[in-house]
């Protein structure tokens, strides 16, 4: 499985952000592109240790127990539920959304696996640093995808 910490995958997924455009559009959802940049964005904010969003009594109750969909080969289910606290409702700007995610990824993928979070995701709860890298780039992936690149 790809891994937001190894260094080719990490670049793989900054060239097809850098595929994207203002006039991309997705292939299922409600997100346009500016703003599905800026839900990754906050969902790398998580992983970072600069977001700590609430577990919600879902997540505490089966989190554990669904976690591997977060780290194994299987695509993530389109339109699956969102942490409440980065569903991205505002309009964003492309470019500067572009620009802020793609310097996330650089950041986390260059400080690696020590500096991840401890934090527990707000869903799947206590995660491995190995855990996050993959899901992280299951995460983008599967937005990427929805979007065409």
């Amino acid at each position: 499985m790809k891994d937001i910490f190894n260094q080719s995958h990490a670049e793989e997924i900054l060239n097809r952000i850098d595929n994207l455009t203002l006039d991309s559009k997705p292939q299922w959802g409600k997100m346009d592109v500016a703003k599905m940049l800026a839900h990754c964005s906050s969902f790398q904010d998580i992983a970072m240790g600069n977001a700590f969003p609430p577990r919600g009594w879902l997540g505490i109750l089966i989190g554990k127990f669904v976690k591997p969909i977060l780290y194994n080969d299987k695509p993530l289910a389109k339109n699956m539920s969102t942490i409440p606290t980065i569903l991205i409702v505002d309009d964003k700007e492309f470019e500067t959304e572009k620009k802020k995610l793609k310097q996330k990824i650089i950041t986390f993928q260059s400080n690696g696996p020590h500096k991840c979070t401890n934090h527990p995701h707000p869903f799947f709860g206590k995660l491995t640093a190995e855990e996050w890298g993959k899901g992280i780039y299951k995460h983008l992936d599967h937005h990427l995808k929805q979007f065409g690149v």
